[in-house]
């Protein structure tokens, strides 16, 4: 009986000091993500004010970003692949230079126009701070554990959607399982990280959207085969962005060559096509998505190209913000072909691309249901599904593990 109620309380008492851990990391982890977030959005008013100024420029601040990483990165330079890394325990930790590096590294690329997101960055300065606090902690694999706990908390922070964070953080890293055991310290870290950023300024995007349609069998028949279009898309995009790494690489091997010559070209492209539209994060496609702005059918094609193009030659930033934006441009489009309104068409491509592109499921439903309602899950759950169905296990993050067999093996696809 005595063993008992020590092995009770051992089990317990671990999950109760992993949560009140949790608690600084989530703050830290806001206050890295309110800093960030802010000044991001500042140079993107600024570039956006001054396009033709800025962009012409782009090359010239991806040779800075490349010598920086080239000479002083060291393990940082793997950015995401880092964190992936750790998580499979193929590395033990995450310096604590990879946050001032991705940070200042993703705002020259907006600044200067590169077509990037800004999700990457939050999910690393999350899992580097965090993974360094819970190592420090006298408990059996706190610091895998943690790493999971600080991408929540960086997600969280940067987007304020912390239950999206928490399944985004738990089924990232191998595609079809579910890190329960760190449940806890991530629910705790996520929402005290979007409580913190959100207190020092850092709004949440949300869009009011009408779903006006019941859902019956035509419905759901309709959701499902622009589901699959969106996953098709998604997986896609994932594709693509792993090919065009490898082409250029092979073209251009030397890292400040390939990012001076790639950035010439797309300050060229990106200010024939529109002046800039396709520059940065693609915000701005969002918010015409959806609000029933101007939507060009080839909108979500130029900022799939200028995304991969971007990422691939070494500029710095994320995947997800941008591939929100092809979702919610092409959403737009194809929603008036199947009976739905733009803007709902949007929203779903908003989600189901994303569920595409990353082979995730649970967080791409439940960013739907944060950003765009609750009342609309079960649009975005039938979406996502269809998405996360026919995307071949593609996923922009390359050393994602799939489950296959009950065992997590590491992937051969793409």
């Amino acid at each position: 009986m005595k063993e008992h109620i020590l092995r009770v309380f051992r089990t317990y008492g671990v999950q109760l000091i992993l949560g009140a851990a949790a608690i600084p990391v989530g703050l830290a982890v806001g206050v890295m993500d309110a800093v960030f977030g802010r000044v991001l959005l500042a140079i993107t008013a600024f570039r956006d004010g001054h396009a033709l100024q800025m962009i012409p420029f782009l090359a010239a601040a991806g040779a800075v970003i490349a010598f920086a990483y080239q000479k002083f990165g060291g393990r940082s330079s793997k950015g995401m692949n880092l964190i992936f890394e750790v998580g499979h325990g193929r590395a033990e930790s995450i310096p604590l230079r990879l946050i001032p590096f991705i940070a200042v590294s993703t705002w020259l690329t907006h600044l200067f126009g590169g077509s990037a997101g800004r999700e990457g960055v939050a999910v690393q300065i999350g899992a580097a701070f965090s993974n360094w606090a819970g190592r420090k902690l006298p408990i059996k694999n706190s610091g895998h554990v943690f790493l999971v706990t600080g991408m929540a908390a960086g997600f969280a922070g940067l987007f304020g959607t912390p239950m999206a964070a928490v399944f985004f953080a738990m089924e990232v890293l191998t595609a079809g399982a579910l890190e329960y055991q760190a449940l806890l310290p991530a629910a705790v870290a996520a929402y005290t990280a979007s409580t913190t950023s959100r207190f020092l300024g850092l709004e949440k995007f949300e869009a009011a959207i009408t779903a006006d349609l019941n859902l019956n069998l035509s419905v759901m028949v309709r959701l499902l085969a622009l589901g699959i279009i969106f996953g098709i898309v998604g997986g896609a995009f994932a594709w693509g962005l792993k090919t065009m790494k490898g082409k250029l690489a092979d073209v251009l091997g030397q890292p400040v060559v390939r990012i001076v010559f790639t950035g010439v070209i797309l300050s060229i492209a990106l200010l024939l096509l529109h002046r800039g539209r396709y520059a940065g994060l693609g915000t701005n496609l969002i918010t015409a998505g959806l609000s029933g702005g101007k939507i060009y059918v080839y909108d979500w094609v130029a900022k799939f190209i200028f995304t991969i193009v971007t990422l691939s030659a070494g500029f710095q930033g994320g995947e997800v913000t941008p591939l929100f934006s092809i979702g919610a441009s092409l959403g737009a489009v194809l929603a008036p072909l199947f009976g739905m309104s733009a803007s709902f068409g949007a929203a779903l491509g908003y989600t189901a691309v994303f569920s595409g592109a990353t082979n995730t499921f649970l967080a791409p439903v439940m960013i739907g249901a944060e950003v765009f309602g609750f009342e609309k899950l079960p649009y975005f759950f039938i979406a996502c599904a269809a998405a996360y169905a026919v995307n071949m296990d593609k996923s922009i993050y390359a050393l994602q593990k799939i489950l296959a067999s009950g065992r997590p093996i590491s992937p051969t696809r793409m």
